[in-house]
């Protein structure tokens, strides 16, 4: 009997329908149609015995990024054919019973693969300390965030901007991977208000593009604050570079551990996500604390639909073992009931799902068209790691699984009054530093016996 025989019945339980399926086993033998979307190759019998000690997406990652499973043409149309795939919240996943369970093993001891469980890839995480503890967390962020700012500028592109995109129209050759990030940055100094004079802070800065963009073209006083080292070092060069060191500050520094308030503003873009639930009140008071009267916070986050988490999916899941170690997602109900509870107004929410799938399909091909050398910079298994993550994620935000938005919210000043513009046109406009769209009144709602935050529309 060959391997195919053997392993079709796992098949169909563990990835999905045969007639989207078409599998290449180690000896040669085959099943499903030949022009399957979905072309898996079981490489080694590594592949089968991962597997069986992990019967569910952890077990295909292992082997995946292991190279003993390969998934061969399009990543993206593969995944789409994959039934289990398709029905996740949070990116790839597989989840089987007790009976394939039992299949895996009656077709390992077949196949003589039986064994102790394969040592894991040596780009699965392994953290210290207590959750969300500050050493713990620095772990996490160097896990994801230390792979190398090469391999990240192959990914990202000349932006170097780690968070979607923002695009009004589709990708073209008047508007690429590069516009759709800078309008991000623009589209978040708009919602702060930013004019020239501002104190602003962005909490998880990455490499910096956001801070450099608002002190060049808003002409603000902006300070970047990271845990990870090699962001900060390719940050504060960019600075350099630009000629930017008396208006831009990086700093290698815990959000807990900011205390050089007030700012104007705050932006923390892509950086909630690694908070983790049981701190989220810790992180919004902090912030909340470090703002004037007046500021805005503008947070950018990754959200999962609502309803419970389910219990065994840190334990079993491909993004937390891999790519995001600690890291939480949460519906935007809680994040909205988190800044308001620490005191801020939410004056707006916006969700940019379609934005994230397109910028996730951008960086998809940047890896691929170059992947020779994102592997010879980092690992085959790690490269395979981001391919995997990104184009399951895109997948996810296109279906609607997992979301993006963009909370605006104030701090208010006195008698709760916002100082904000009363009409959404200041987020929607082109015109750069005011924030205005042509005509539109720069009037907030202060009253005559409050002092105007600078840099806020209250004149």
């Amino acid at each position: 009997m060959t391997v195919a025989e053997v392993i079709k019945p796992l098949v169909g339980s563990t990835l999905g329908s045969h007639d989207t399926i078409h599998v290449t086993c180690w000896d040669g033998s085959e099943f499903g149609p030949p022009d399957a979307p979905a072309q898996v190759v079981f490489k080694r019998r590594k592949a089968l015995r991962r597997l069986m000690w992990a019967p569910n997406e952890l077990g295909f990652a292992r082997a995946y990024v292991a190279g003993d499973i390969e998934v061969e043409g399009d990543l993206l149309e593969t995944l789409q054919a994959l039934d289990k795939f398709a029905g996740s919240e949070e990116g790839p996943s597989i989840v089987v019973d007790r009976d394939v369970k039992r299949q895996i093993m009656r077709a390992a001891v077949r196949l003589g693969v039986v064994g102790p469980p394969p040592k894991p890839p040596a780009e699965e995480s392994r953290l210290h300390g207590g959750l969300h503890s500050k050493k713990r967390d620095a772990e996490a962020i160097a896990h994801h965030y230390d792979v190398g700012n090469e391999f990240y500028s192959i990914v990202l592109g000349s932006s170097m901007v780690y968070s979607c995109g923002y695009w009004p129209e589709g990708p073209s050759v008047d508007y690429d991977l590069a516009d759709a990030q800078i309008g991000k940055c623009d589209l978040v100094a708009r919602k702060l208000g930013l004019e020239e004079g501002m104190r602003v802070l962005d909490v998880g800065c990455g490499w910096g593009t956001f801070v450099i963009n608002a002190a060049k073209k808003y002409g603000v006083q902006a300070v970047g604050v990271t845990l990870s080292h090699e962001q900060a070092a390719f940050a504060r060069e960019r600075v350099r570079q630009e000629g930017l060191q008396d208006k831009v500050e990086i700093r290698v520094q815990d959000y807990r551990d900011v205390e050089d308030g007030p700012y104007d503003a705050i932006a923390s873009i892509g950086m909630a996500e690694h908070v983790g639930l049981a701190m989220l009140p810790t992180y919004t008071k902090d912030l909340y604390a470090l703002l004037r009267p007046g500021g805005r916070l503008l947070n950018h986050a990754i959200a999962r639909r609502p309803g419970p988490r389910a219990e065994t999916a840190s334990k079993t899941s491909f993004i937390e073992r891999y790519v995001f170690p600690d890291g939480e997602l949460e519906p935007i109900g809680v994040m909205v009931a988190a800044i308001q509870e620490a005191g801020f107004e939410v004056r707006d929410v916006e969700s940019l799902r379609e934005h994230y799938a397109l910028t996730l399909r951008e960086w998809v091909k940047n890896l691929e068209g170059d992947w020779d050398r994102a592997v010879k910079l980092t690992s085959a298994g790690r490269a395979r790691v981001w391919r995997l993550y990104m184009a399951g994620s895109a997948l996810a935000f296109e279906d609607n699984r997992i979301g993006i938005n963009q909370v605006l919210a104030v701090k208010p000043l006195a008698r709760g009054r916002s100082g904000m513009p009363r009409s959404r046109h200041f987020m929607l406009a082109d015109q750069v530093g005011s924030g205005l769209a042509p005509g539109a009144s720069t009037r907030g709602d202060a009253g005559p016996d409050e002092e105007p935050v600078a840099g806020i529309a209250t004149s």
